[in-house]
Parts: C-alpha cells; sequence; structure tokens
C-alpha cells in the first residue's frame, strides 16, 4: 500500500489534528482514558535481535547501573493542591506495567523512573541509544480562521506570516504591557490559516485563561474570526536519541515514501504506522526536535492509537535500543541542552530578551506596537550603552565546584555581595560536573566570568559558562561551510558515512 494513497490529502490530512470542529472558540474537553492497555508485546523478529556484541556489553553496563539505585532527590513538581485530583496520560498503566515510580507533575500522574534504568543509566541511554518520554500531559492546540496568523503574531513576537508550512518555531506567549513570559511554546503552521501550539501543562489553566480573555478582546476589536480548540485526550510522546531515526523508520508504512532523512529539525509530517497485528494507526504528526539536545521526534497521536503506537514502538526496537524515560533523566537532559523551565527559569516577570531569547523575536517584528509587550522588548534588543534601555539581568549557564547548586541558591560576587540566583541545577550525567542555569547582573554574564555560589551556607566556586553545556546533535540541513552532519552522527556509532 503505497503512503500517498493512504495518508489524507490538504485539508483532510490537516484536520486529522483536531476533534469535531464546531464555530468560534472551542475548549474541549474530551476524557482521557484510564483502562488498562493490552498486555505489552516485546516480541522481536530474529533480524532485529541481531545487535553487535558491543552496544549489548553498553547495555548491561546501563542496566547493572541502574539495579538498587534510588533517584536523585530533586523536586520535580509541587504537591497538588489538598483535594485537587490528578489526572491521568493514556500511557499511565503502561507506566506502571514497566515499573514506573509516579510524580505529581502539571497536575498529572507523571513517570520520574522506571525500575530498569536509573536517572543517571536512563539519561546515557537516551545519549547514546534511544529513550521514549510520555509528554501527553502538555497541552496541544488548534488554531485555525482568518485571523488566527494575526491573532499568534499579536500574543507572540514570532515571523509566523512567512513561517514555511510544516516548520515550527520556538516561541512565547506574552503579557501585554510588561512583556513577561505567559508560557514558552512552539508554533508550528499546517496550512494558511491553521496552527499547531503545544504549551506546558503546569500553565494549563493560566494559559486557557489568558487565551480566553485575548480573544475575547480581539473579537471586540473587530479581528478577523479565530477558532481555538484544546485536543485533550491525544497523546503526545518524545522519540529521542541517536536511534531514533531508525527506530521510527521501522514501524513506517511506507518509510521512503516518509523521507526521514529529508526532515530536518523544527520540521513536521504526517505519516502512518503500523502498530499491532498488521493494524494502521491514524495519521499522526511526527514533528522532529525535542527537549534533550539529540536528534529525535515528538508524535501527536489520535487518543484512539496513543497506546499502541508507543507499544509498536518499543516492540519493533526491543529493550536494547530503546526504553522509556522519566522526568528525572529528562530534566538532567534538558539542562546539559541549555533549555528552559518555565516556573524556574522562566516566569511571568522575565522578557525574552532578559531569558537570553531574544532570537524568538523575528527580524520584521522589531517594531514597538507589533506584540504584546513590544514596547518594552524592543528597546532591550539595545544594550544602553548603544542608547537602548537593555536589561539588568541576564540568564547564564554555570559550572560548579563541589556539592551542586540547586534552585534559589544566591550567586554572589568575591566580597559576597549578591550579583545573582540558581533557576536549575543538577550533576551533569554527561559531563561529571555539576552545571546550573541561572539569572545574573547584566556585565558579569560573558562566559569565563569567575563567580561564586552559596551552596548549603558555603561559598562554591563557579564560573559563568556557554550553554548548551553539550554539544545538540538535531538533524539541521547541511551548510557547505559545516561539517557533514551525517559524518557527525555516524561517528557517534562508531562507524563512518560516505
Amino acid at each position: 500500500m503505497k503512503l500517498a494513497r493512504a495518508l489524507p490529502r490538504g485539508r483532510k490530512a490537516v484536520s486529522a489534528l483536531s476533534a469535531p470542529r464546531s464555530p468560534g472558540l472551542v475548549l474541549s474537553s474530551r476524557p482521557i482514558s484510564t483502562t488498562a492497555p493490552p498486555a505489552i508485546n516485546s516480541s522481536r523478529s530474529p533480524a532485529l535481535s541481531a545487535r553487535p556484541r558491543q552496544q549489548q556489553q553498553q547495555l548491561a553496563v546501563l542496566i547493572n547501573a541502574g539495579a538498587g539505585r534510588q533517584i536523585q532527590k530533586r523536586q520535580y513538581a509541587s504537591a497538588p493542591e489538598s483535594g485537587e485530583s490528578l489526572s491521568k496520560t493514556p500511557l499511565y498503566d503502561l507506566h506502571l506495567a514497566h515499573g514506573a515510580k509516579m510524580v505529581p507533575f502539571g497536575g498529572f500522574h507523571m513517570p520520574v523512573q522506571y525500575s530498569s534504568l536509573s536517572v543517571a543509566a536512563s539519561h546515557h541511554f537516551t545519549r547514546s541509544h534511544a529513550s521514549l518520554f510520555d509528554v501527553g500531559h502538555m497541552v496541544q492546540h488548534r488554531f485555525s480562521g482568518p485571523g488566527a496568523t494575526d491573532f499568534l503574531q499579536k500574543v507572540t513576537p514570532a515571523s509566523l506570516q512567512t513561517l514555511p508550512l510544516h516548520q515550527s518555531t520556538l516561541s512565547t506567549l506574552l503579557w501585554p504591557g510588561t512583556g513577561g513570559i505567559v508560557d514558552d511554546t512552539i508554533v508550528t503552521r499546517l496550512g494558511e490559516d491553521l496552527f499547531y501550539v503545544v504549551t506546558n501543562a503546569a500553565c494549563r489553566d493560566k494559559d486557557l485563561g489568558y487565551l480566553r480573555e485575548q480573544l475575547s478582546k480581539w473579537e471586540k476589536a473587530g479581528g478577523k474570526k479565530v477558532e481555538h480548540e484544546v485536543l485533550d485526550g491525544w497523546g503526545l510522546i518524545a522519540l529521542q536519541g541517536p536511534l531514533s531515526e531508525e527506530l521510527l523508520s521501522e514501524i513506517l508504512l511506507v518509510p521512503e515514501e516518509a523521507r526521514l532523512r529529508e526532515l530536518y529539525f523544527g520540521q513536521s509530517r504526517f505519516v502512518m504506522l503500523r502498530v499491532r497485528d498488521g493494524e494502521l494507526s491514524k495519521p499522526v504528526l511526527v514533528s522532529r526536535g525535542g527537549y534533550t539536545g539529540e536528534d529525535g521526534f515528538e508524535i501527536s497521536i489520535h487518543p484512539d492509537d496513543t497506546v499502541a503506537v508507543t507499544e509498536a514502538l518499543l516492540a519493533s526496537a526491543g529493550p536494547d535500543r530503546l526504553q522509556l524515560a522519566g522526568l528525572g533523566a529528562r530534566d538532567s537532559l534538558r539542562l546539559e541542552a541549555g533549555m528552559c523551565l518555565y516556573g524556574h527559569d522562566l516566569d511571568d516577570t522575565t522578557t525574552p530578551v532578559e531569558a537570553g531569547l531574544s532570537w524568538v523575536i523575528g527580524k520584521d517584528r522589531r517594531s514597538p506596537g507589533t506584540f504584546h509587550g513590544s514596547e518594552v522588548i524592543v528597546p532591550q534588543l539595545t544594550p544602553k550603552s548603544k542608547g537602548g534601555s537593555g536589561v539588568e539581568r541576564r540568564r547564564v549557564g554555570l559550572v560548579v565546584e563541589g556539592a551542586p547548586a540547586r534552585e534559589g541558591a544566591e550567586i554572589v560576587d568575591a566580597d559576597g555581595n549578591k550579583i545573582g540566583v540558581v533557576t536549575s541545577g543538577c550533576p551533569s550525567p554527561t559531563l561529571g560536573k555539576n552545571i546550573a542555569m541561572g539569572y545574573i547582573k547584566d556585565g558579569l554574564h560573558k562566559s569565563g566570568t569567575e563567580v561564586k555560589v552559596k551552596v548549603r551556607g558555603r561559598e562554591r566556586n563557579a564560573v559563568v559558562s556557554k550553554m548548551p553545556f553539550v554539544p545538540s546533535k538535531y538533524w539541521k540541513v547541511r551548510s557547505p561551510w559545516e561539517p557533514a552532519l551525517e559524518n557527525t552522527k555516524a561517528s557517534r556509532h562508531g562507524r563512518k558515512e560516505n
């Protein structure tokens, strides 16, 4: 069966991402299924089982490293309010079947780690093989209608008018007047007036209230019609690591027509996947990217297929190539990649310029009055020395000696004066060093600046460092003046490709 015949075309394809449409603002509330999934089939064909001895030995080391290990005592989420019930993603029962330790996160029961691997071993496995993360707690949105582009350009600083089809961009929802970050978000253009947007679970209530208010103001001001749907119940998984493309290709309906080699970082495509008993999934949206700094994909899945698609990936790959991973590894991986976590490294009082995210502001958007908070943000782009307002603080990376610095630790100068604060920190499994992220006084933000961080009452030496701490390995279009990414990627597997 040809993929070209199996996949819906045009509007039929993009409509696969939405619940039934209705006029006006729609905030759908489809319940998430919590029924137990079918038994997990981990059997594989002999051809897939024949892995190199070296890779098998690496796997054994990682699994042994996880035996009996306790997770680091790191705060991943606040406990829910008294009497507040937690939601479950479609993969909740699958997590329990795989020995997950569940914790509250963003209003959901989420896995922090699994019995098969420690947090550090899971981290290393992602870097060397591939891991599968459940990110179904994230909020998936669909904006459509003749006013969708202009509305999203009002509440974000992104250049969406020129964003190519099936291309995504990191952006931020912004408060009017202050330019503070409501939430960070990924915006993907699926049609001329159709956008797929993902926001954070922990900000769900705030974001939805914000969007309701902004859409109401937009309508009252005479803006063109915008339809907004929340895709509740839809699955979202992240396949991350150097084997990701190989593993996803193995369950594609027609791998050669999906052309994953030609799908680069930030791009997306609708595909169909082979799941249990030869069945096909409904079209899923595959987006190349992720939160670990590794090559990989985020896959948005219809509620009927989330468990089946996840099980198909696990069964096809087998545990020597693919493992489930939780919040513990996700946190250390994203910090090594220099990525922010909202509520820690970003908040309502922080602007994109302060956060080191000036690049999310489109070059054609850098005029006051073009988006919420632009009257504050645009002058910040120019330093005070050049006539702008500049900023008083900047987000930086830190390498800290001795004990790891955690969120809230003070950054001080040689005289003990407070010059900043740590917002995230952990030991880096890849580097074997303590790394952190935080905000520091402008002028002291340059790489190599020596400072001190107060950890448990003691001042520890630290140095401001460039981020990412670990080089990112995104699959990007090769430039003629850059090394071949294929060779870079291949060298991590111990082989060379021409």
